[in-house]
Formats: structure tokens, sequence, C-alpha cells
């Protein structure tokens, strides 16, 4: 069993009974308990589970959603070589959306500054950062801005995508399965960004290895609506196969 295959099941068990057991899961799985704590710090990371003592707990029970602030300080070497990748999907000119989030906020931070763009966000701090760059053009997606995520999100952010085309959606997401798809806890969330993927020419995903532990509440787009899919090398190379045969080109950084 792989290891994404082997978090996977401890995700299933966990949402089926509530919580999982770290002794009983290396008898289960046949692999040492070392193992579990490490599989169960991943899932903690791509925030479906929380860790207690013994054990954990599915974020579902807690109602817990992890804050912009703590989700940006892990799998930061791998959201830097995912955001350096994803430069070769821009465009020479022209538009593009960058959706809020950890990894995407990596890119912002890359664009190079030779080439003008009109971005499109609905991340104030992003637009914030955005905004001193003299090469860009900047357009805020305004509307209720979410807490944990610092997204807007509702009528106001929805209305102006019906209205726009641009090159390339720049996307993040907070699971992603072949058989789920991309999938995040806020329904509110997941409308916004099922209209940025529809708003765009093409679709990158910008995705770490620990967003394909598990699924979250809402589906937002199938693999099948993404052309590009970045992630890094946390993601096997058979992994990568079963996703690419999904729909995307599949690169690991």
């Amino acid at each position: 069993m792989y290891a994404e295959e082997r978090q996977q099941e401890i995700l299933r068990r966990a949402r089926e009974v509530g919580r999982v057991d770290v002794v009983r899961l290396a008898e289960d799985l046949q692999v040492t308990t070392e193992t579990i704590r490490r599989d169960l710090t991943t899932l903690e990371r791509a925030g479906v589970l929380r860790r207690v003592h013994g054990g954990a707990i599915p974020v579902e029970r807690l109602g817990f959603e992890p804050e912009l602030a703590a989700r940006d300080e892990v799998m930061t070497a791998e959201k830097e070589r995912i955001a350096k990748a994803a430069l070769a999907e821009l465009p020479e000119d022209g538009s593009i959306i960058i959706d809020a989030g950890t990894t995407t906020g990596r890119l912002v931070r890359v664009l190079p500054a030779d080439r003008e763009l009109t971005v499109v966000v609905n991340s104030p701090p992003l637009a914030t950062v955005l905004a001193t760059r003299p090469n860009l053009h900047v357009i805020m997606l305004g509307g209720r801005v979410r807490g944990r995520t610092l997204a807007t999100v509702d009528d106001w952010a929805l209305q102006p995508l019906t209205h726009l085309h641009v090159d390339v959606a720049f996307m993040a997401t907070n699971g992603c399965s072949v058989s789920a798809g991309l999938t995040t806890p806020d329904p509110a969330e997941a409308a916004i960004k099922r209209a940025m993927i529809k708003a765009a020419e093409r679709s990158v995903l910008l995705a770490d290895h620990t967003k394909f532990a598990g699924t979250h509440l809402a589906r937002f787009a199938t693999l099948a609506e993404i052309d590009v899919l970045i992630t890094d090398t946390g993601v096997t190379p058979d992994h990568a196969a079963r996703l690419a045969a999904a729909g995307p080109e599949v690169i690991r950084a």
C-alpha cells in the first residue's frame, strides 16, 4: 500500500468512527507506529485531522478549518518550488486569475517584473502585494471576506467573474482526488473557485502533496476540468500517473 493510499484509509476510518488510534492502525495496516505518526502529521498539515493523545480526530468533529497563517507555515519549500514551476504557465501578456491560498501566494511573490499582466484576485492580502507592482493591473473581487482564509466570497465576488475571460486561472484547493475531484470545506469559496475556472481559458492547479490526503465538503471541479496540475515530489510517480489519467498534465516540481 502506497503512503497516499494508507493516508486515505486512515482518513476514511477517522471520519467513519470519529477517531483513530495509532497502535490499532499500525496493527491493521501492518506498519510501524512511527509510520502511522508520520501519516497523522501529514494529514494534520493537510488540515483534515487534528492530532490528539494516542491518535487523531477528523476536523469535521471539531468544526475546525486551519487559518491562513497556520497553513502558510507548512510545506514552505514545496510551495516555493510549485510557484516557480507555475511561472512557465504565465501568458506573455494578457490576464490571469490568482485564487486565494498559501501556494498561490508564493506565486504572487515571484511574478516577473518584465511582463505586463492584468491580475484578478479574491484575496485582500494578495491584492495589497500585487498593487505595488508597476507592471501589473490589479482587479480585486469584492464581497464578504472569510476570516479563516481571507478570501472574498458571495455575490459581489461572483457577479464580476461572469463578465470576465482570462487566459489562465491559477487555482488552490484543500483536497484533490481522482474520485472526488477538487474540494474545499466552504461552499461559498467553492462557488467562487468554480466561477474562476469557468472564466479562464486554461486552469492550473497548484497543490502540494498533502492536498491529496483527503476530501472536503464542497466540490468545485473535476480533474478533467484542470489543464495542468503542479505538485511536488511527495506525490509518487504512480500516483501522478493516476492523476494524469483523469485529465490534467501533471508536473512534479
